[in-house]
């Protein structure tokens, strides 16, 4: 993670999330430079919850399939239960930076643990909060790490697709 600050790709649903990655894949993008922040659940009657086995989830209720293949895509799939946004799924590089913020306790101008973690990866801290908004309406960011030359070629696969790139 050359570049200190990565670009962000915002998509509505999880299914345009996962075109978007499965498309960088095609292009031979290293998916090691991706992270994905989501909800991705919503109420539901049965119980939503996971267990691990290694680095397999088992359950995530009826987003399973969704989450079960964007972590066998991406690197260190985690959820956590934050305030204000309530249970967030990720994976990829951005989740060590979420773990750092809530294991130093950082706070950046009063924002959350999410919006530390997104200024202390060089988002402006009015970036950052906008991203948290966009999070609380269930949207979902894919945040693209790398240096230049990944960047361009995140930016040029995914300008292909019908998405709002916010950088």
């Amino acid at each position: 993670m050359t570049n200190p600050k990565p670009n962000v790709f915002l998509f509505d649903t999880h299914a345009a999330a996962e075109d978007a990655i499965r498309a960088l894949a095609k292009s031979g993008f290293d998916l090691r430079q991706l992270s994905l922040v989501g909800k991705g659940y919503h109420s539901e009657e049965k119980p939503t919850g996971f267990y691990t086995v290694g680095d397999r989830i088992k359950s995530w209720g009826s987003t399973g399939a969704f989450w079960g293949s964007i972590w066998g895509m991406l690197l260190a799939p985690a959820v956590f239960l934050l305030p204000g946004l309530g249970v967030v799924a990720m994976a990829g590089p951005f989740a060590a930076a979420l773990i750092a913020a809530l294991e130093g306790a950082v706070v950046v101008g009063g924002v959350s643990a999410l919006g530390a973690a997104l200024t202390q990866i060089g988002m402006p801290k009015d970036q950052a909060i906008k991203y948290e908004a966009a999070l609380k309406v269930d949207k979902y960011l894919l945040l693209v790490h790398g240096d230049a030359s990944a960047q361009a070629i995140a930016q040029t696969v995914l300008g292909q697709m019908k998405s709002e790139i916010v950088v």
